[in-house]
């Protein structure tokens, strides 16, 4: 008997010590925004022709605009992040500081667009940047600083079996913004997207059995989103805080997914929201 209840004890402590640990603290709520580029700046590998791209500033856009960020603004953020490089903070600021004092006339980048409208509808004090270009390891750097090298790289990148130049994506013109933001924000479509980033140029090799496209990747891609989650914690938040992101579409494949396994972090998906704003 004496045994049992020693065992009895022991085992209530333990699963009492599990639960503690296994118990999930309060977390910092974030909703991730993925867009196009409203601007269209075509920086990345596959650009939208000029016939395929839309004014953001005429109708029906607009209203499609200000119904979005009417639908986000039920979100209540209390802090607004966009794809825009720290370095850049100040004239941020700047701008944002005129456009809530009306002196500023918003220009067709989404992060005036949705992030500067939603931040001056809340009366948020700044918007915050938070991207970063991400960084090579000093085998990549010295295949940039080498033509021959880098030609084969280009030669293989556009023209391998399974270039992301090559793959099946449909290139249309965007009719609704509301539907082609529900359309990216899908998580199936991302999930689809981040496959892309194990084909090419990820399997590239200058010699066989080395890892010059794995390399390559990691300091493009993996790299670059890590950094901006490191930027996005660097931000002075609570648990009663509610992040809003702003953000390429694309990021997500991997955003998504580090918010979504974080201790810090609360993932809240934005499809609800996108589907009010349908009824604005």
């Amino acid at each position: 008997m004496r045994t049992f209840i020693i065992f009895f004890c022991g085992l209530f402590i333990t699963n009492s010590l599990f639960g503690q640990v296994s118990k999930t603290p309060p977390q910092t709520k974030i909703m991730t925004l993925g867009v196009f580029h409203f601007d269209y700046p075509n920086l990345d590998a596959v650009k939208t022709e000029k016939n395929d791209q839309i004014s953001v500033l005429e109708e029906p856009y607009q209203s499609e605009i200000i119904a979005i960020s009417k639908a986000i603004e039920e979100y209540n953020p209390t802090i607004i992040a966009v794809e825009r490089t720290p370095d850049n903070q100040h004239k941020m600021d700047s701008l944002f500081l005129l456009y809530k004092s009306d002196k500023w006339i918003l220009k067709k980048n989404e992060q005036y667009q949705l992030g500067f409208r939603i931040g001056k509808n809340l009366n948020l004090p700044k918007v915050y940047c938070v991207d970063n270009p991400g960084r090579h390891y000093d085998n990549i750097e010295s295949i940039f600083k080498d033509s021959i090298r880098l030609s084969k790289f280009e030669y293989y990148y556009l023209n391998s079996r399974d270039s992301i130049y090559k793959l099946p994506i449909p290139k249309r013109k965007v009719s609704s913004i509301i539907d082609a933001l529900y359309e990216g924000n899908n998580p199936d479509f991302i999930r689809e997207r981040l496959a892309t980033y194990l084909l090419n140029p990820f399997k590239y090799e200058e010699k066989p059995g080395d890892f010059t496209g794995v390399d390559f990747e990691t300091g493009r891609w993996f790299n670059r989103n890590l950094r901006i989650f490191r930027n996005i914690q660097r931000i002075h938040h609570s648990t009663e805080d509610r992040i809003l992101l702003i953000i390429g579409s694309e990021h997500l494949n991997l955003l998504n997914l580090f918010f979504d396994i974080s201790r810090e972090f609360e993932f809240v998906s934005p499809l609800p929201y996108l589907e009010n704003a349908k009824n604005k």
